[in-house]
């Protein structure tokens, strides 16, 4: 018999919660198999079985919050075959206050029925309490999944014996007026920690905007030779990453953080780059981005966003971030006051390019303009830094040749 163990997960995180049961009981696992699914506040954490046999038991449903060094499940010997009969065992094991009496209702045939149902431990629990037979329910999962919500909605219509039950649930019942859904422990850890930063930090933006015209003229020339050359393509990101590394070298304490009463100037500058995923904004890094030329920061992005949204970013991938970069503008924002970054104290804000009348010179031309933003911690950072930071990026951007040619 082997236990399944809520593993270390970092040095600031102490629980997760159950995402998602990849076996159930009954089922075979091998070594080194994935059996669960764990979501924390940062990234998801799929744990192994160290032992292979028979998931005889799960001690926590989809949806319980579990801490490290919790036992959350139990691998027994034997396998598929041996194993047959043993999912009915969890489910009288998962009823503590009556466990005999969970199978005595059932018939031999409905019992069977159920039994292949592919249905989570809690769907499974609501069904018993609610004596409703799983392989009578409709899933909304396209695999055929049995969650919680959809037992709860087929016992919600004819519950004729269960009056009283219907009237306790009635306050979380709707009309279709509304849709109640429960925030995700990332959305939470999310809300939370911008929340604390407007509350901690004395935040102020400023604004400048840039003329993309030249940018973009030498991102076209350079493009496919670009990606020939790299086997990568040539996008924005790079030319505002090497910008803004050049412009914290030039203003080190907008590369900093305050720790007590210290402000700790970082002598190296790992890069966020906030990526928007289904489970909400990530911000992996790209580690060493002065040291790193165009075509490594180009990769290093298209890695990290490809990781964020198949949700296989591992802790270290957003750890020690100096300074963030985000891009509203792939959404279509003209103009934001971005969040700062956890401890960080500057940001920038990138947004849409939109062709505006500017004067050149003399002359009114129709340009590609986009308008960033800088927020920063006014405790560390003064208006002159901030707004020396933003000019030089600026500068740097309508000047990209320079740029290339000396990164």
């Amino acid at each position: 018999m082997a236990e399944i163990i809520v593993p270390e997960l970092a040095e600031s995180i102490t629980e997760g919660t159950i995402a998602q049961w990849l076996k159930q009981p009954g089922d075979t696992v091998e070594k080194g198999e994935f059996i669960v699914e764990l979501e924390t506040d940062k990234v998801n954490v799929e744990v192994i079985s160290e032992e292979a046999g028979v998931v005889s038991e799960l001690l926590a449903a989809e949806g319980d919050t579990v801490q490290v060094g919790q036992v959350i499940a139990v691998v027994g010997a034997g396998s598929g075959a041996a194993a047959a009969p043993a999912p009915k065992a969890p489910e009288a094991e998962a009823t503590p206050a009556a466990p005999q009496a969970a199978a005595a209702p059932v018939v031999e045939e409905t019992s069977s029925e159920q039994d292949r149902t592919i249905a989570s431990p809690a769907a499974r629990k609501l069904a018993r309490e609610k004596g409703i037979n799983l392989s009578e329910i409709s899933p909304v999962d396209p695999m055929g999944r049995v969650r919680v919500q959809d037992v709860a909605a087929h016992g919600s219509a004819p519950a004729p014996k269960a009056a009283p039950a219907p009237a306790a649930a009635a306050p979380k019942e709707d009309d279709g007026r509304t849709t109640r859904e429960k925030m995700s422990r990332r959305r939470q850890t999310i809300a939370s920690r911008l929340l604390e930063v407007r509350q901690s930090t004395a935040m102020l933006t400023t604004f400048n905007e840039i003329d993309m015209t030249n940018v973009m003229a030498l991102r076209s020339r350079k493009k496919d030779q670009f990606f020939e050359q790299n086997d990568v393509r040539l996008g924005f990101m790079s030319f505002f990453t090497k910008a803004v590394v050049a412009a914290l070298k030039k203003y080190p304490y907008v590369n900093s953080q305050i720790d007590g009463t210290d402000i700790v100037k970082n002598n190296f500058y790992d890069i966020g780059i906030a990526v928007s995923t289904e489970g909400g904004l990530v911000v992996p890094i790209v580690r060493d981005a002065d040291r790193k030329n165009f075509a490594e920061i180009e990769g290093n992005i298209g890695e990290l966003a490809k990781k964020a949204r198949d949700n296989k970013l591992a802790l270290s991938d957003m750890s020690g971030g100096s300074f963030t970069i985000t891009n509203g503008g792939v959404f279509g924002s003209l103009l934001s006051t971005p969040i700062l970054n956890g401890t960080q104290v500057g940001i920038l804000g990138m947004h849409t390019i939109q062709k505006r009348p500017i004067a050149v010179g003399n002359e009114v031309q129709i340009r590609p303009m986009m308008y960033i933003a800088l927020s920063y911690d006014h405790r560390v950072i003064d208006g002159k830094d901030s707004v020396g930071f933003l000019k030089m990026v600026k500068e740097l951007l309508e000047n990209p040749e320079d740029l290339m040619l000396n990164s």
